[in-house]
């Protein structure tokens, strides 16, 4: 006998909201979409009628409140994560919400604790933990391929910067891209961060200092296991959307990630190219279907996911520092966070 399917509402209906309730009708199986929500105007009626959604509203409220809702997939800004968690820990409804966590650490704590108490679910997107190659790295690490993990080495390439109104409210490049790789770098190396050093600066857009922003980061970082890392985050990458990885072991090295687009080189008079990774849609196209879908799964067996709400907040605690050591140009030690 088939299980019901779970019931969705989707909160906030941009670029990642359709793409994400997009891919949970297409993509994920034993889910379903019974709401969408956005406050636009005609935005909700659009997208319900695009997917053949049911139901549709500008208030979020109203999918708190629907009793037909299993679980909601918040995509909304990320200034909204706390209060919007919150409501549905208050109804009830367990909860698939985009990175970060929230731009507060405070806020962070608050939402562990609603979380927690109420009882629900809680994964955050950080879809890298999903994608293939990180997964096979990290069953490869487990398996002792290239010894003790040493050193994490990783990258963060966009194409360019987004508008000044992402910015302003984006909490600053650590939190939204080095964030990233705090996240798997934790993951894959089995080890908490408890010191960083960040720097950066403005090479390319000069409208980021009017919000205190860079445009190119470096962190470095040191794990209470004796291991240690560094970041690179950019918004100047020219050639297109760049993603990578190392992981030094004391008996080997693991490389994750590449360029290409398709195994296909283009051969002539001039030389030989390839297409480039356009965005992170196709780049992490599989892993975002894939954490949707272990979102599912545990609201089904009511498992703890494989990233949480803690992990969020000790990713944003990692960010905040970083940030905080550009500023004051001093390593920050993290002290030992009480368990959330």
């Amino acid at each position: 006998m088939t299980a019901p399917s779970i019931q969705c509402a989707v909160l906030g209906l941009g670029r990642l909201g359709f793409y994400h309730a997009k891919n949970l009708l297409t993509e994920v199986s034993g889910a379903a979409i019974v709401q969408v929500i956005d406050p636009l105007p005609g935005r909700a009626k659009d997208v319900a009628q695009a997917f053949g959604v049911p139901g549709y509203s500008d208030d979020v409220l109203d999918a708190f409140a629907n009793p037909a809702v299993d679980a909601v997939v918040i995509v909304t800004p990320t200034r909204t994560h706390a209060e919007m968690i919150k409501l549905a820990a208050s109804y009830g409804k367990d909860v698939f919400v985009e990175k970060p966590l929230t731009l507060q650490l405070d806020e962070s704590i608050e939402v562990v604790k609603a979380v927690q108490e109420a009882g629900i679910i809680c994964q955050v997107g950080f879809m890298r933990r999903f994608d293939p190659a990180y997964a096979d790295a990290k069953r490869r690490i487990a398996a002792g391929e290239i010894g003790k993990p040493l050193y994490y080495k990783g990258f963060t390439r966009d194409a360019g910067a987004p508008p000044p109104e992402f910015i302003k409210d984006s909490g600053g490049l650590f939190v939204d891209c080095s964030i990233h790789d705090y996240d798997i770098a934790r993951y894959l190396i089995g080890a908490e961060i408890t010191a960083i050093s960040g720097h950066g600066q403005v090479l390319k857009y000069p409208f980021m200092e009017a919000y205190d922003d860079v445009d190119q980061a470096l962190s470095y970082f040191e794990f209470d296991n004796g291991a240690a890392g560094d970041a690179e985050a950019s918004r100047n990458s020219p050639y297109g959307y760049d993603i990578r990885a190392e992981i030094i072991g004391s008996e080997g090295s693991l490389f994750i990630g590449e360029l290409r687009n398709k195994s296909l080189t283009i051969l002539n008079a001039t030389g030989s190219s390839y297409e480039i990774i356009p965005d992170f849609q196709t780049r992490f196209h599989d892993a975002y279907c894939l954490e949707l879908q272990h979102f599912i799964d545990c609201v089904r067996s009511r498992n703890t996911p494989i990233v949480t709400a803690e992990d969020a907040t000790t990713n944003l605690k990692v960010a905040l520092a970083a940030t905080e050591s550009m500023k004051n140009g001093k390593k920050v030690v993290l002290q030992p966070q009480a368990s959330l």
